[in-house]
């Protein structure tokens, strides 16, 4: 069984930096890339970041660079995303899933399974 655990999400001022942690079981961590997506209300699920595993190369929507920070400690099977300067904009549900390859983190629909996701919330 699939499975992916979200935390980090909270509510903060902008400005702020939030680190997001995705806790994956069920599937051998190495052999996948693992996408964080996010869907704020009344958007779609867009994809902003991915890392593959193996070897550590990272991806990020051309929106999210700067700002955004992907990394993962395999021991853990688990991935994060750390946010800086939070931005109002921000706001989302924000959600990782496991990918055959990077390149599927810009088509959210490939993605059968989701988690419960963590909701980020940046107050102006």
């Amino acid at each position: 069984e699939v499975q992916y655990v979200e935390t980090g999400g909270g509510l903060v001022q902008a400005g702020g930096t939030l680190r997001l942690s995705c806790a994956t079981s069920g599937f051998t961590f190495e052999d996948y890339a693992i996408g964080w997506f996010r869907q704020a209300p009344g958007k779609e699920r867009e994809g902003i970041s991915c890392i593959t595993t193996r070897d550590g190369k990272t991806y990020y929507k051309d929106s999210a660079k700067g700002r955004f920070t992907i990394s993962s400690d395999n021991a853990k099977n688990t991935v994060y995303l750390q946010v800086d300067s939070l931005k109002p904009e921000d706001t989302a549900v924000y959600y990782c899933a496991a990918l055959g390859h990077c390149g599927q983190m810009y088509y959210s629909s490939y993605v059968k399974n989701w988690g419960q996701g963590t909701q980020v919330t940046v107050s102006s």
